[in-house]
């Protein structure tokens, strides 16, 4: 069975002055379809990076990445473009909402670029998506006019508007309070029952504690990849596992 996310022999070098740094170093992973993946590791560990590679934001120094199939490590930045828009789905700390436009038009944004769906048909889907995150009601309000935790389930809405098979979310409660924050989380507990595969980078563990599988790194290694087969841990659990893979 060909998995859904496979990155090979991973390597990324960035030159700081005279001395190279490797921000991956040699990684090897593997996600299959309806997987909730937690990255973690403290500043610096490579985890940022290797989601932004996983997203078709950045490419590796060396190395294969095998997204649904296809190669991705060595296309061009029109190609991952095009792969982003038709495949990924992103949720960012910031919430990267374009802050004049109503929340029914930023979730729409994906399929503008793409152009599959008809006026009256994105716009369906986008109310359908905005309704299903919970904001009824609240379609015609800007950013400004919406509490954290409402903006980041907008960009979780815009996030499946082409139906990606995977959702990339980069610290997605860092901005929020401890309410908002659950809220978000037992959001994508719900979307990963429903089969989506969510890969998220934190560096909380409470956090954490809701994805099944764990992947811990340093230094641009991972240093314990837990898949969960004895289920979801507490964040006690979690927590121990972060403190013995760097131990």
């Amino acid at each position: 069975m060909s998995h859904l996310i496979e990155i090979r022999d991973m390597h990324k070098v960035y030159a700081i002055g005279d001395e190279p740094v490797r921000a991956l170093d040699g990684v090897s992973v593997s996600v299959d379809e309806g997987e909730f993946v937690a990255i973690m590791g403290s500043s610096g560990s490579g985890k940022s990076t290797m989601l932004n590679i996983l997203g078709c934001l950045d490419v590796p120094t060396s190395g294969s990445y095998l997204l649904d199939g296809t190669e991705v490590a060595e296309r061009t930045p029109t190609e991952l473009a095009k792969i982003r828009n038709e495949k990924l789905g992103f949720v960012f700390q910031n919430f990267n909402l374009l802050p004049r436009t109503s929340a029914l038009e930023n979730v729409e944004l994906p399929d503008l670029y793409m152009g599959r769906l008809s006026h009256s048909e994105r716009r369906e889907r986008a109310m359908q998506l905005l309704a299903r995150v919970g904001l009824r009601g609240r379609e015609g309000h800007t950013p400004a006019q919406l509490s954290g935790g409402q903006q980041q389930r907008v960009a979780i809405a815009r996030a499946l508007m082409n139906n990606p098979p995977v959702v990339f979310a980069d610290e997605p409660t860092g901005n929020l309070d401890t309410k908002s924050s659950i809220e978000i989380m037992d959001l994508f507990s719900e979307l990963s029952n429903e089969g989506i595969t969510i890969v998220m980078v934190t560096h909380e563990d409470d956090i954490a504690a809701y994805a099944k599988r764990h992947i811990v790194m340093r230094d641009g290694k991972i240093m314990r990849d837990d898949k969960g087969e004895g289920g979801r841990k507490t964040v006690d659990e979690v927590a121990r596992l972060v403190k013995e893979a760097l131990s």
